[in-house]
Formats: structure tokens, C-alpha cells, sequence
């Protein structure tokens, strides 16, 4: 079959409709490039031919490349990789230059592969659709737009409009491509918009791009431009400066984007293509592809589900505790249209919980990203209240107070009397067991818990905890819940800290090790955002406040003591100590903490750490692999215990709930990218020098052995 279908009408048009055969979306695959190729041929072959028109017979109009193709090529196929790219491009360059009218019809979504389709296009219409979305997201996953999209934004736009729509995948709507010339007109309907493609065809009988007319100058000026070159003076720096040299892909967009402004077109598409091959063979974009594209769809389509049980919806829901955790669960469920009730002690406590949700609303209103009304009616949907009676036929109640066990077993057992027989009952614990925490439900069965992330509006991970006696349809209903607000569910077994919470101390606690150790603690903080963590060690501290990380420590320390197990205070516990009760320095909230936060100006570093600081040298290297390493490892440990199911929830898990470096593509397939010969000899050798924490569970001893990935 062809993924190009070719019709020739009466008027001597040329309608290639795509569709790829056995798929739902069109994409750039073996396929559609051998389609391509032929339809040049035919065209070539050609003896009239007054327009072309391209437009999809899916849903969608083009979803991009093939990442399933893209994940498999590696550096020893290089060479037949980059001219596959170059004859992709020789064809699409062949038909944008025929000299007669070339039309997009953009019945939809065009990503990728599929806006740089559009691109080459002389004349782009779309649909009116609010859902649309045109764009270069190819840097989310490691990669630059490599079918020309770079050469032709920049050459459409400018070099300063383009760069953010390209570094920073940026994607945009209808309404913004028009803005930016970069949709020429729409269309109501599917007819409407092919009429319209052969009414500016009959109507431009020669027809060719802008920057193919003679004369053509870059909008806003060449890289030799006065305001351009100053631009780019510094954009490297704060290129480097966000990304921390992680990620390759943004600084070969810029590259290829400056480059490619300062040569002809064809030159140009040569210079993208290079740059293209040497990320899409590198490993980074193969750890992003796998994470991002395979392990969210995998998730997506209910990986971790129980399978079984009908699709599940929440009617009426509850939030009990309306502090800033609560709050914003609610606001979580209002903005998806569920109305939700905002329980506390008192109804002025309520309501100002929905307060909260009424300023993140206002501040989209006054950016034009939302209505007033909009604003309204989402705020109609929630309920603030202090009569635990207005619960009754609630079908979901999320306990949301104080990380205190005998008060979620007090409002566990107040609000359960309302819930409807099959309702499910949920914690927001984010460390305390949930089997303990079943014990004071009228039905353990149907308790579970459900650990949201702060900020609640903008973290999108929902841990989802089985406590020993969840039941299969309640878990069930948990998952279909939390896509429901769009949110992304793993999966976790009970246990003290779960998954995340507990990983995610291991990387606080290796920082505050490392300023016992002597190191100074700038280059702790780099270290940590050098290997790809979004805030380092002694700066989330502040944030997470040293008396909570002090009470957490006593509760685990006491509840391993009752089982007759020692933990004595680590290196960690002890900075910490010393922080709160020598120094009174317990967090940014209290105003002070490993950091100083002056009333103007950015936070800096506490000059009374060189209380611990002994200018010991170590490779920085060294200290990004500890970070890196004591999370992987003790990830690969959930694993082993049962805490944790699946690879795709642990990685998943690891970059949206922790915030592992995202170009690893996780905690786990940080080992595999690694190998996992030189991560067992790697780990031995962080055990031998700073302790067990490092030492290599025997599942990665297995894999080492046997060359296998640890992939289920």
C-alpha cells in the first residue's frame, strides 16, 4: 500500500492525500519516504501539472516521524542515515520548486515531521479548531526538527522570532500561526478548506517561496546583523546556563539555525541534516524517546492498570484539609470540570483554599489565557465547607491534612460515614504506610493512596499507593481518576516513603552527606544541576523545610525501632540537627535556612556552612555520579523488594516525581545508557569508598551478567 494517495482532477490539480496504512496518525516512516518518492517520479513523469495540494485522510494532518525507527538507528549507521534524511529532503525540495502552487490543507494537528511538511508548503490553510496544534516539538525528546524545519522557521520568522518555537519546542494554535504568518487563512469544514486550496490555486498559477525570490533577505537580519550578532554574543551562555551541557539537542538547533542563516538554502538543509544524524544516533535522545514518547503512552493506555474493570468516572468528590496541598488538589479537579468539595475545621480555613484556586485562575485571565468567564465556572465547582455532612454520596474523598497518623485515622473515620458503599477512600500521605493508615477505614479494600506532588497546578505525576489490602477495582478506579484530571498515574506497593519520597531523600540526603564530608556547598548545588536535577540538594531542602525532614527521620527511626531495628542518626541527620538547634535555621519558610533570602534580591548560600566546609577536593564528575548513582540504585531496589512493578513506572516516576535528570530517561535507564558492566563495577566502587547505600542490588549484578537491559 502507499501512505500518499495520487489524484489528478479535471483542472490539472495533483491532490496527494496522505495515509498511512495500518496506523491512526500519518508519519514520517519507510512508507510514507517510499510514497514520496514515487509520487516525484509521477510528478517528474508529468507532462501538466497546475497545483499540488496536500491534505490527510486521518483525524489528525501529519503526526511526525517515525520514533520507533528513530530509537533503533545507531552511530554505526550514520552515514545511511543522513542520506536518507538528504533524499527525504531532495523530494519534498523538488516539489516546493516546481515553480507552480503548493497548498497545505491542514484538516488538524501538524507536529514534527508534519509542520515541516506544512513549511514546505507554499500556502498553508487550517481548520478552525482550539484543539489544533502546529510546531517543532522534537527537542522534548532530544532531537532538532531534521526534515527542514529548522532552515525554513528561521527563514520565515527570523532568527529571534523562530529560536524560541525551535530550542524550546514551543507549540502554538491556530490563532498564533495567523499572528505570526505562518497560516495563511482557515477554513469551518473539510469541504470549505479544499475549495479554498483550489481557488488560490487557479488564482496563483506561478507560485514559489518567499526566500527562493531573488533578493530575499532573513527577516530581522543575518547572523551579521548589528542586533543579531549581539543576540547571539550571549545566547550561548544562557543556552549553557539552562541546560547545564545535559542536553545536546538546543545547542545544535542553535547551532545549525546560525550556520544554516549564513548559506544558501540547499547548504543549509545539509548543515540541519548533520546535526539531525548526530543527535538521533546519539544515546541522549534514545534515554528521552523511550521515556517520554514510549513510557507516557505506555501509561497512557493503562500499562499499570488492573485489567477487567470499566472505564471509571468521579462525580463527587471531596479534598478534606484545605492548606496548600488540599487546595490545590482541588483546584486539580475543578479546572477538569468536577465538582469537588474543599473541606476544613472551619469554612474561613475553606475558604481560603479557594482562594487559592481563584488567583491561579485570575493570573490566566490576566495573561489572555483564559476568560473571565471560564474563570467563573470553574469556580462555581468548588465547594468550601466545614460540615463534614455536605460529603453524603460522595463517590471520592482525598484526606489531605497534617502528615500525623491519628489525625487522618480521625477524618478517615468522620468522612467514611458519607461516602457512598462503593466510594473509594484516598490519602495524600507522602511517607506514612498505607496499611496503617487502612487500619482505622471501614473497608481497607477500598482505601488507597494517592500522593500528589506541590505544586499541585503544575507537577503532573500522581503516585498511586496499594496498601496490602486494595483491592484490583479500587486501584482501578484510582488510575481512572487520575487521568481523569489529567494528571500521569504510576503505580507503587506499600512501604515507608513508597517510591518517591523515598528515592527522592536519598538525593537530599547524598547532598547534605557531601557537606559533612567538607565539600563546599556551591559545588554541591552545581553538581546536582550539572547532572541534570532541576534544584540542588541544600536549595530543596529549604524549600521542603529541615523540620519536617527532622520529624519524617524520628517517625521512620521509631517505627524500624518497634521492629527491633537500629538506625542511628547519618551525617545527614546530624547537619540537620545542628542546622535547627544550634543554628535556628529551619527552612525558606521560616526564613532562614541553608540559604539567606533577603526581602530584595535572589537567595544565596548561608556563610555559616563553612561550619562543615574543608574545601575538599573532589572531581566534579565524581560528585554528579553519586547523585546520579544513589538514586538509580536505590530505584533498582524498589524494584527488587515490590515496591515498585514496572520499569516504565520507575523511570516515568523518577523524572516527573523526583525530577532525575530528564536526559537519563530515567532512574533505570540511567544503568542501562551507562552499561551495565561499568554501572556494577561503578557501584562497587562508590560502596567500597562511601558506604553501602552504593551497593549494587543483586539485580543489577544479574543483568550485568547476562547483557540484558533491565527492561521489565
Amino acid at each position: 500500500m502507499s501512505a500518499i494517495q495520487y489524484e489528478k482532477n479535471t483542472d490539472q490539480i495533483v491532490v496527494l492525500t496522505l495515509d498511512s496504512s495500518g496506523q491512526s496518525a500519518n508519519t514520517m516512516n519507510a512508507e510514507f519516504r517510499a510514497s514520496l518518492d514515487k509520487v516525484v517520479q509521477q510528478l517528474r513523469a508529468e507532462t501538466e501539472v497546475k497545483g499540488i495540494i496536500f491534505r490527510s485522510a486521518k483525524k489528525t494532518f501529519f503526526a511526525g516521524g517515525d520514533l520507533d525507527e528513530l530509537v533503533t538507528t545507531t552511530p554505526a549507521q550514520a552515514t545511511e542515515f543522513f542520506h536518507m534524511v538528504q533524499k527525504l529532503k531532495a523530494d519534498l525540495r523538488y516539489i516546493e520548486t516546481m515553480g507552480i502552487p503548493v497548498v497545505a490543507c491542514l484538516n488538524g494537528t501538524a507536529l514534527g515531521g508534519g509542520w515541516e511538511l506544512a513549511l514546505g508548503c507554499h500556502y498553508r490553510i487550517a481548520l478552525k479548531d482550539s484543539k489544533t496544534k502546529f510546531g517543532l516539538p522534537e527537542v522534548t525528546l532530544g532531537l532538532l526538527p531534521g526534515g527542514g524545519g529548522i532552515v525554513r522557521m528561521i527563514r520565515l520568522l527570523g532568527i529571534q522570532t523562530a529560536l524560541p518555537y525551535l530550542i524550546e519546542g514551543k507549540q502554538f494554535g491556530v490563532e498564533k500561526a495567523l499572528s505570526l504568518g505562518l497560516i495563511h487563512d482557515t477554513a469551518d469544514h473539510e469541504e470549505e478548506l479544499l475549495q479554498k486550496a483550489f481557488d488560490w490555486i487557479q488564482a496563483h498559477p506561478q507560485s514559489q517561496q518567499p526566500f527562493d525570490v531573488k533578493g530575499f533577505k532573513i527577516p530581522g537580519g543575518d547572523p551579521k546583523h548589528p542586533a543579531v550578532a549581539q543576540m547571539l554574543a550571549i545566547a550561548p551562555a544562557i543556552l549553557t546556563d539552562k541546560t547545564k551541557g545535559c542536553y545536546p539537542a538546543p545547542e545544535a538547533i542553535l547551532a545549525a539555525a546560525v550556520e544554516g542563516a549564513q548559506v544558501d538554502f540547499d547548504t543549509a538543509l545539509t548543515i540541519e541534516s548533520r546535526a539531525f544524524t548526530y543527535l538521533a544516533t546519539g544515546q541522549v535522545s534514545k534515554n528521552m524517546i523511550g521515556t517520554f514518547w514510549h513510557g507516557l503512552n505506555a501509561i497512557k493506555s493503562g500499562a499499570s492498570r488492573p485489567a477487567g474493570y470499566e472505564k471509571w468516572q468521579a462525580k463527587k468528590v471531596a479534598v478534606l484539609g484545605a492548606g496548600m496541598m488540599g487546595a490545590g488538589i482541588a483546584y486539580a479537579i475543578a479546572i477538569k470540570g468536577i465538582s469537588v468539595i474543599l473541606k476544613d475545621v472551619s469554612i474561613e480555613n475553606a475558604e481560603k483554599g479557594k482562594a487559592y484556586s481563584q488567583k491561579l485562575l485570575d493570573k490566566k485571565v490576566s495573561q489572555g489565557r483564559m476568560s473571565a468567564e471560564k474563570r467563573d465556572q470553574i469556580l462555581q465547582l468548588i465547594h468550601p465547607t466545614a460540615d463534614m455532612s455536605t460529603l453524603e454520596g460522595c463517590d471520592l474523598v482525598i484526606e489531605a491534612v497534617f502528615e500525623n497518623q491519628q489525625l487522618k485515622a480521625q477524618v478517615t473515620q468522620q468522612a467514611e460515614i458519607y461516602l457512598n458503599e462503593t466510594g473509594v477512600m484516598a490519602s495524600n500521605t507522602s511517607t506514612l504506610p498505607i496499611s496503617d493508615l487502612a487500619q482505622a477505614s471501614r473497608n481497607a479494600a477500598q482505601f488507597i493512596g494517592l500522593h500528589f506532588f506541590s505544586p499541585v497546578d503544575k507537577m503532573q505525576l500522581v503516585e498511586i499507593i496499594k496498601g496490602q489490602q486494595t483491592s484490583a477495582a479500587t486501584l482501578a478506579k484510582a488510575y481512572d481518576f487520575v487521568q481523569q484530571i489529567g494528571k500521569t498515574p504510576i503505580v507503587v506497593n506499600d512501604s515507608r516513603g513508597f517510591f518517591t519520597s523515598r528515592v527522592f531523600g536519598k538525593f537530599v540526603q547524598e547532598g547534605l552527606r557531601m557537606l559533612a564530608e567538607g565539600i563546599h556547598p556551591a559545588s554541591i548545588e552545581m553538581a546536582a544541576l550539572k547532572a541534570g536535577m532541576p534544584v540542588g540538594p541544600l536549595a530543596i531542602q529549604d524549600e521542603v523545610s529541615l523540620t519536617l525532614s527532622e520529624h519524617v527521620a524520628k517517625e521512620t527511626r521509631k517505627a524500624l525501632q518497634a521492629i527491633a531495628q537500629d538506625l542511628p542518626l547519618t551525617p545527614a541527620d546530624e547537619v540537620i540537627q545542628t542546622m535547627i538547634h544550634e543554628f535556628d535555621r529551619k527552612g525558606k519558610a521560616a526564613g532562614q535556612g541553608f540559604y539567606e533570602y533577603p526581602a530584595q534580591g535572589k537567595k544565596y548560600l548561608w556563610k555559616g556552612l563553612s561550619r562543615w566546609n574543608k574545601n575538599k577536593e573532589v572531581p566534579e564528575q565524581e560528585l554528579i555520579e553519586r547523585f546520579l548513582f544513589v538514586q538509580a540504585l536505590d530505584t533498582l531496589r524498589c524494584l527488587e523488594e515490590g515496591v515498585l512493578e514496572s520499569v516504565v513506572d520507575a523511570n516515568v516516576g523518577s523524572i516527573f516525581g523526583i525530577g532525575y535528570a530528564p536526559w537519563t530517561g530515567g532512574a533505570i535507564q540511567y544503568l542501562n545508557q551507562y552499561g551495565l558492566e561499568r554501572a556494577l563495577a561503578r557501584a562497587e566502587q562508590l560502596a567500597a569508598e562511601y558506604g553501602e547505600r552504593f551497593a549494587p542490588p543483586q539485580r543489577l549484578r544479574q543483568h550485568a551478567q547476562s547483557g540484558l537491559p533491565i527492561a521489565a
